[in-house]
């Protein structure tokens, strides 16, 4: 199996418990012997790495430069996301099984290489918009929860990490129950539980 991964932080970049989570993902699931490519942001550490773990890793940046706020800047990103994730489907032979998309930030790139290339997209959610902000009716607030709803719609399936989450997708965003799946991270057999749902994805 051949996955990518969409994250917007992953070592050196650590902005969060995120970065941490898709490492240790990330490696448990070569250990498994699946071929695993990190997408991912870096502003200056650009270009394709493998580590000593097997993990293969292509950071991009943002091409544009200053950014309005936080939606333009993720939105310019996406674009780089997308020209990397299909150099990656390219250079292997078009032989990409999933892609695994983290938070709302590469959702538009997980959607636009699903319909470009048909390879289904898990989305793993940590937060949502509704609890970040405060001010649900901003504009910027309003695009982010539609993206979060768009990746929700656009999803084969959808991890989470506690029950309590999968009842607030459900209380939110009406996300459908049997797309829904609970994964207590760093457990007795987490990855094998991940890697049970890529398969059924």
């Amino acid at each position: 199996m051949r996955v990518i991964m969409l994250t917007w932080e992953f070592p050196p970049r650590v902005v969060g418990q995120l970065a941490y989570y898709v490492n240790a993902l990330a490696a448990g699931l070569v250990k498994k012997n699946v071929d695993v490519f990190v997408v991912t942001y870096h502003n200056s550490w650009v270009g394709y790495h493998q580590g000593a773990d097997g993990i293969k890793a292509c950071r991009v940046s943002d091409k544009v430069r200053p950014q309005v706020n936080v939606l333009t800047w993720i939105l310019s990103l996406n674009q780089e996301a997308e020209r990397a994730a299909s150099d990656v489907y390219y250079s292997a032979g078009h032989n990409i099984n999933l892609l695994d998309v983290h938070d709302w930030h590469f959702v538009a790139a997980a959607v636009t290489l699903k319909k470009a290339f048909g390879v289904p997209f898990v989305l793993t959610v940590d937060s949502i918009e509704y609890h970040r902000s405060e001010n649900m009716g901003g504009p910027l607030n309003v695009s982010i929860r539609n993206i979060e709803s768009l990746g929700i719609a656009e999803a084969a399936k959808i991890i989470v990490k506690s029950e309590w989450m999968k009842q607030e997708l459900k209380r939110y965003y009406n996300a459908p129950e049997d797309k829904l799946r609970i994964v207590l991270p760093y457990q007795e057999a987490w990855t094998d539980k991940i890697l049970e749902i890529y398969e059924k994805r």
